[in-house]
């Protein structure tokens, strides 16, 4: 092997013999395989990724481009072409893309349209890492290479012995520019193309230096050379330049971008500098080992350890740096929300429905110091945009539900978040639970019925209301819980408190699931609670009912008491996938992965139900928590590209496995707990930001040990079920002893449960 992966066994087989149990990785970057949900299309999603190329939270991101211009499902495993290599700041294939062009070598020929100039691959010639691609292009007998660092590229392409070589670049349609300097082998240019949530005036600008001199250059536009010219703008600008090159020889290119100036991409280009292609291909796996070796896991099956290191670099990517540094290395960014060159921190391409579950709590106790600075640019967004951001690609997008921004805001700041204009970001969750906003997306659609009625009607216009009304009263508990540690108002406190349990009003005895409730106080009728979408928002009335995060308590005494809740969380997994989606008008695809995976009505590919398994901790029976956890991780993560079984999500769904797989999970941010699962590997190593560490170690672990007997915290006995983020934060080790069956006996006492609302007063 090339690479210099360490792998130390520690057992040749597991317990059950058949199983290989891997050891400690010094080089856990080897173990992550990029490709992992890129087996995808839109009627079913296996992730809905794509290889990116780049640094951690880079500004920019490199991909090989398989569809066509425009495409969200811009890379494809199952496609056979390329058409070139692609900057994108893509974050997922609904959102599409934005400041994306490309580049690509052609031979013979010159072919500049991305169909013509589109070469056959194989998978057996692709070579893809977080730090750097290679593939062979057929058709062109030229080999592609990418390194990257955050705000630039460095690319390596081998050509064979022609006077036909050249490099096409394209700096696609919807408005675009390039110029071609021969004299200093740079081109530059800017595209505009976007799919919203722009201002006018947003262009990515662009630098390309070649290390070899042009034999010929010429710009084009649509699918026209313009012979006469080395600078166009047009709908669809591009350019080419030709080289003469001897068989083996390889030409190239240091790329950067800027969304400021050109001047600024000249500065961004700097992070290269003078370093070979070899050089920052070296530095990029540095510093992915560096940041993936902060969690370091041993005693887990080649797959599982494969899965975990690729699901924490997807956990690693977003949401994107969207700042750049002045002449004076001041940090600055150009503004999405008005089209400004202001100083300070951004950072977009998230959406808060999502990632307000695990992503963000992961980077509150794995990288509070950078999500500090996150949280500095969500301030900056309010005050440029006037609004908090619910989804930002780059500016305000009009899609999902929910005011998620306080979850993000409460739990960074109650997590010991410091450094950034908290009074800003508290006035913007103000605002959000008042008005509505510019879009039904930002804000909170239909606030003023949510406050004065204590939900929002099912029967006025507003879709996806039951979600809407469930969402704000956990983002009232957010509020209210920063509004306690902030010593706001006692009036200001207990409105909140209060708004908080407006979940209760949607809860239908009759059927012990949350229903759409009409102005007048009815519930709506008739209720179909296998139907998808209405009321909920990508989910039926089985998956948002646990959505009351902040008071499981309270949702356990409206079912009736512990064994009425448990009984219905079991009920999940034994009623057949079946469906209603009417409301859509087609399957849609969350729909499809829930019904192929074979468990029950449990969606874990998409969002309102991922935290639903750990709730048996909440009713005393936490050992079918442990028992389906396991089940979710072995049968719906894979290390394949097909190895996610919904939208992966800008770090979601990975960060809820990264999470998982260690053994706990943050079933309400913006409490201090998580809740505890069961580890999946033997040995656990998260070495927090202050240098203190978290290890538990469960030796016995395997296939079959997957429950919990025993529990030490710092070698004394632990019966809860839940840690701390404080002791978490002061450095623990956690020994757990693993058992085939499980301990009925452990964590069924409510002393053991976790927080609630309802017995916030009693614990």
């Amino acid at each position: 092997m090339k690479n210099k992966l360490v792998l130390f066994v520690l057992l040749a087989f597991a317990t059950n013999g058949t199983a290989q149990v891997l050891g400690t990785t010094s080089d856990p970057v080897e173990l992550v395989n990029p490709l992992v949900g890129t087996d995808s299309k839109p009627s079913l999603s296996n992730g809905n990724t794509y290889p990116a190329i780049a640094l951690p939270w880079g500004m920019n991101f490199w991909m090989p481009q398989t569809g066509k211009m425009g495409s969200g499902w811009a890379y494809t495993y199952g496609a056979d072409k390329i058409r070139g290599f692609k900057q994108t700041h893509q974050p997922s294939p609904w959102m599409n893309d934005y400041g994306q062009f490309s580049l690509m070598p052609v031979t013979g020929k010159l072919r500049i349209n991305e169909d013509e100039r589109a070469s056959w691959y194989s998978h057996k010639a692709e070579v893809v890492k977080p730090y750097y691609y290679s593939v062979y292009l057929a058709d062109h007998n030229v080999t592609t290479e990418i390194a990257p660092t955050e705000r630039a590229a460095s690319f390596r392409f081998t050509f064979p012995k022609t006077d036909s070589a050249y490099v096409v670049v394209d700096a696609f349609d919807k408005g675009s520019y390039v110029k071609i300097i021969p004299k200093e082998r740079k081109i530059i240019g800017y595209t505009t193309r976007n799919s919203g949530g722009v201002p006018d005036n947003f262009k990515n600008y662009f630098v390309i230096q070649f290390d070899k001199p042009f034999a010929t250059a010429q710009a084009w536009h649509g699918k026209t050379l313009a012979n006469d010219t080395l600078e166009i703008q047009a709908a669809h600008a591009g350019a080419v330049v030709q080289f003469s090159t001897t068989k083996g020889e390889a030409v190239n290119a240091r790329v950067a971008s800027s969304f400021i100036s050109y001047e600024q991409a000249e500065r961004n280009l700097d992070e290269i500098g003078k370093d070979t292609f070899e050089m920052v291909r070296n530095k990029a796996k540095t510093v992915w080992n560096n940041e993936l070796s902060r969690i370091n896991v041993a005693g887990g099956t080649p797959a599982q350890m494969r899965t975990f290191y690729s699901c924490l670099y997807r956990s690693l990517l977003f949401p994107r740096k969207f700042f750049e540094f002045d002449a004076d290395k001041k940090v600055v960014h150009y503004s999405p929300y008005n089209g400004k060159v202001l100083p300070g921190y951004m950072f977009t391409d998230t959406g808060f429905w999502d990632t307000f579950r695990s992503m963000f709590p992961f980077l509150n106790l794995m990288y509070p110091s950078l999500n500090a600075q996150m949280q500095a640019g969500l301030a900056n967004a309010y005050k440029e945009g006037g609004w908090l951001p619910e989804w930002a690609s780059p500016g305000l997008r009009n899609t999902m539900v929910g005011s998620n921004s306080a979850s993000v805001i409460a739990d960074a700041y109650l997590k010991g978040g410091r450094n950034y204009d908290i009074n800003t970001l508290y006035e913007a969750v103000l605002k959000n639970s008042e008005n509505e906003g510019p879009m039904d997306a930002v804000g909170r659609k239909g606030v003023t019925y949510y406050n004065e009625l204590g939900y929002v009607p099912y029967d006025v216009g507003i879709n996806e209301n039951a979600a809407r009304t469930l969402e704000y009263a956990y983002d009232d508990f957010a509020i209210y819980q920063l509004a306690k540690a902030l010593k706001r108002p006692q009036a200001e406190i207990d409105r909140f408190a209060k708004r908080s349990q407006n979940y209760r009003n949607l809860f239908d005895k009759q059927t012990g699931l949350m229903r759409g409730k009409n102005k007048n106080g009815s519930f709506q009728s008739p209720f179909n609670p296998f139907k998808w979408g209405d009321a909920f928002t990508e989910g039926n009335s089985w998956h948002y009912t646990w959505s009351v995060f902040h008071d499981v308590q309270g949702l356990v005494d409206l079912m009736g008491g512990r064994q009425a809740f448990v009984s219905k969380l079991d009920s999940v997994f034994t009623m057949p996938p079946v469906f209603d989606a009417r409301y859509y008008g087609s399957v849609i695809h969350e729909i499809r992965e829930m019904q192929i995976a074979n468990m029950g009505q449990y969606a874990h590919g998409n969002q309102p139900i991922q935290h639903m398994i750990y709730l048996y901790n909440y009713a005393g029976e936490p050992w079918k928590a442990q028992y389906w956890l396991r089940e979710v991780m072995d049968r719906l993560y894979l290390p394949t590209p097909d190895g996610y079984c919904g939208d992966e999500d800008n770090g979601q769904t990975s960060a809820w496995y990264v999470f998982t797989a260690m053994g706990f999970y943050p079933v309400c941010p913006a409490t201090d707990q998580y809740v505890l699962g069961a580890p999946l590997f033997r040995q656990v190593t998260a070495t927090l930001e202050s240098g203190k560490k978290i290890i538990i170690n469960a030796p016995a672990n395997n296939d079959r040990n997957r429950y919990i007997d025993a529990m030490r915290l710092n070698g004394k006995a632990y019966e809860k079920n839940w840690l701390s983020h404080e002791t978490l934060q002061q450095g623990v080790t956690i020994d757990i002893d693993m058992s085939a069956k499980p301990n009925k006996q452990r964590g069924t006492k409510p002393a053991d449960y976790p927080y609630s609302f309802s017995t916030e007063k009693t614990n």
